[in-house]
C-alpha cells in the first residue's frame, strides 16, 4: 500500500457516517428499545432481525483483550475445570463464543502481525519471532496499514496496554508509528518476559519501576538453595507488579476519552510465563492441596522457578479474569457498555514447557492435538468471545472457522467504515455472523510457520491439510500432506490422505496459492 494511506486525514467528528445496528430485543437505551420494538411489530417483524437505518449515537467504543499463550480449553466458558474464570465466563453468556477460532500464528509476533494487518502468514511482513538488540522485534515497515491507523482516520482515539512486539522503541514498528496513539507496557517480547521488570514503556518514554529490584524472566534455583523450602523461591518475587500498572493505565484511557469513541488495545502479558504472581492470588488455590511438585529450572530451559507452578499459572489466568472484570465494571459504571464492541481472545496456544505449564493437568487444550508453536489445533485454535449488548445475540455459539486477519475487516464494517478497507486483506467480515444474520463459510484458512520445523496448514470446509518438518534435512518426504477432517477426528488423530487424494489435489494447490516468498522469513521447500 502507498505511504499517502498513512497520511491521510482524520475524518472530522462532523462528517461520521451514521451507524447501522441490529436490535436483538433488548436494549441500547430505553429510548431506542421502545422506538424499535415499535417499528418492528409495526413492521410484522421479529425484534432480533430488525435494522434501524441510523441509531442517533456515536460510533461504539471498541476494546480488543489479547491474552498471551492461552489455550483453548483454559476457561470455564471453554471447559476448563480448575482455573476459575468468572468474569470471562460471565462475558461469554452475554455474548457470542466461537468454537473454531485461530489465531494469527503459532507464536507471538507473526499472530499479532495478523491481527493489527489483515493479513495472513503467507503475505504477512512478519512471519516468525526475530530479536532485536538490545530491546524489541523486527519491525513493521512504514508501508504497514495497520487497524489502529484506519480507526483513528474514522475519528477513533487508540491505546495499546499490554505487549507490542511489533518493533523496537523509536523503529518504524512502534506502536506510536503504527496509529496508536497512547502506548504503555512492554515494547519487547523478551523484556515481557518478567512481571517485574526494572521499566516499562510510556509512549516513547522509559518509566523506571523504582519498587523493583528487577527480576528475571530466565533463571535457575542456585546451587545450595534446598528446592523443598519455599523460601528458596523469595528471589523470583518483586513488589512492582508490571501488569497491575499496565491495568491502571487501560483503566484510566478508558475514563480519560469516555466521551468519544476510543479502541482500546489490551494484549496482557498474561498467562505467558515466567510464572510470576503476587502470593495473594496463590492462596485460593494452593487451599486445594493439588500435588505440586516446585519447578526449580536446576536443568534445562526454562524461565524462572515456582515452589507451586500448578498453583502459580491457574492464580495468574484467574488475576487476569479479575483485571477483565475490573475494565468491564467501568465500562458499565461510565455508561458505556452498551455502546462497546468487547472481544476477547488469545495470540497462541499453551506454552509447550510442560514441567512450568502443566498443560496435562489442567487439560488446557482438550481435546485438541499440538501446543503453542504447532499448527496442529492446539498450537492455534483459541478461544473468543465477542459482547456487544443490543448486536450481539447473548448465550449464542458460532462453529464457523475464523481468523484473527478477520477483525481489521469486521470492525470497520461494524462501525460503517467497510469504505476504508485496504486492498489486498486475507481477512473476512464476520459482522454478518456477529449480528445474526446468514453468512456463507468463508472459502478457506491458511497459516504457515517458519519456526518449530517449518510447517504449513490450510483448512477448507471439514478438511485440513497440514505439512510438518518441512525444513528438516532428515525428513525425507518434507512436502508431504497429512489431511484430517476435523468433523469426524477433532483430535487429528487418524491421516485419511491416502483415502481422499483428490481433497489434497485441492488443499495443495491452496498451499501453493497463498505463499508469497519473503527475503526478510526465507522458507526454501517452499520458495522454490
Amino acid at each position: 500500500m502507498p505511504n499517502a494511506i498513512k497520511d491521510r486525514p482524520r475524518q472530522p467528528h462532523h462528517l461520521r457516517r451514521p451507524l447501522t445496528v441490529l436490535c436483538v430485543g433488548y436494549p441500547v437505551n430505553a429510548a431506542v428499545a421502545c422506538c424499535t420494538v415499535l417499528i418492528c411489530q409495526l413492521a410484522g417483524l421479529v425484534p432480533g432481525s430488525c435494522l434501524t437505518a441510523s441509531e442517533p449515537t456515536t460510533k461504539p467504543n471498541i476494546v480488543l483483550i489479547m491474552a498471551d499463550d492461552l489455550g483453548f480449553a483454559e476457561l470455564g466458558s471453554y471447559g476448563q475445570q480448575k482455573i476459575r474464570t468468572p468474569h470471562l465466563d460471565q462475558l461469554a453468556q452475554q455474548g457470542m463464543r466461537f468454537t473454531r477460532n485461530y489465531a494469527g500464528n503459532a507464536v507471538c509476533a507473526p499472530s499479532r502481525c495478523v491481527l493489527m494487518t489483515g493479513r495472513h502468514p503467507g503475505h504477512a511482513e512478519i512471519r516468525n519471532n526475530s530479536e532485536v538488540r538490545p530491546e524489541g522485534q523486527r519491525p513493521l515497515s512504514p508501508n504497514a496499514i495497520t487497524l489502529a491507523e484506519l480507526l483513528t482516520e474514522e475519528g477513533y482515539v487508540t491505546g495499546a496496554f499490554g505487549k507490542w512486539g511489533l518493533g523496537a522503541p523509536g523503529s518504524t514498528g512502534d506502536p506510536i508509528h503504527q496509529g496508536f496513539q497512547r502506548f504503555y507496557g512492554y515494547n519487547c517480547q523478551r523484556h515481557a518476559h518478567s512481571y517485574y521488570p526494572a521499566y516499562l514503556w510510556d509512549n516513547t518514554r522509559r518509566v523506571a519501576l523504582q519498587n523493583n529490584p528487577p527480576i528475571p524472566g530466565h533463571a535457575r534455583l542456585p546451587r545450595g538453595a534446598d528446592p523443598a523450602d519455599p523460601a528458596s523461591y523469595n528471589r523470583y518475587k518483586g513488589k512492582d507488579y508490571a501488569p497491575d500498572r499496565i491495568h491502571q493505565q487501560a483503566l484510566s484511557f478508558i475514563r480519560k476519552h469516555q466521551n468519544k469513541p476510543f479502541f482500546l488495545y489490551y494484549p496482557t502479558i498474561i498467562p505467558h510465563v515466567a510464572l510470576h504472581v503476587p502470593d495473594e492470588d496463590l492462596q485460593p488455590y494452593l487451599a486445594l492441596r493439588w500435588n505440586d511438585p516446585p519447578f526449580t529450572r536446576r536443568t534445562g530451559g526454562g524461565y524462572t522457578p515456582h515452589f507451586t507452578p500448578r498453583a502459580a499459572y491457574a492464580a495468574m489466568i484467574t488475576r487476569m479474569d479479575r483485571y477483565i472484570g475490573r475494565l468491564l465494571g467501568l465500562l458499565r459504571e461510565l455508561d458505556l457498555a452498551d455502546n462497546t464492541i468487547v472481544i476477547f481472545t488469545s495470540d497462541n496456544g499453551t506454552t509447550h514447557l510442560k514441567r512450568e505449564v502443566d498443560y496435562e493437568f489442567f487439560q488446557s487444550v482438550k481435546p485438541l492435538r499440538g501446543l503453542k508453536g504447532s499448527l496442529y489445533e492446539g498450537g492455534v485454535r483459541v478461544p473468543l468471545i465477542v459482547r456487544w449488548p443490543g448486536h450481539i445475540q447473548p448465550q449464542s455459539t458460532s462453529n464457523m472457522v475464523t481468523g484473527l486477519e478477520d477483525w481489521l475487516p469486521t470492525l470497520l464494517e461494524l462501525i460503517n467504515a467497510s469504505g476504508r478497507r485496504p486492498r489486498d486483506l486475507d481477512g473476512i467480515s464476520i459482522a454478518p455472523t456477529l449480528t445474526g444474520h446468514p453468512q456463507n463459510p468463508r472459502p478457506f484458512l491458511y497459516r504457515e510457520f517458519s519456526g518449530y520445523g517449518g510447517q504449513q496448514a490450510v483448512w477448507k470446509g471439514r478438511w485440513k491439510g497440514i505439512r510438518q518438518r518441512i525444513l528438516k534435512r532428515n525428513n525425507p518426504h518434507p512436502l508431504k500432506i497429512e489431511l484430517y477432517d476435523l468433523e469426524a477426528d477433532t483430535s487429528e488423530s487418524r491421516d485419511v490422505s491416502a483415502a481422499h487424494p483428490e481433497v489434497v489435489k485441492q488443499l495443495r494447490a491452496l498451499m501453493d496459492q497463498e505463499h508469497q516468498p519473503s527475503p526478510v522469513f526465507p522458507f526454501p521447500a517452499l520458495d522454490g
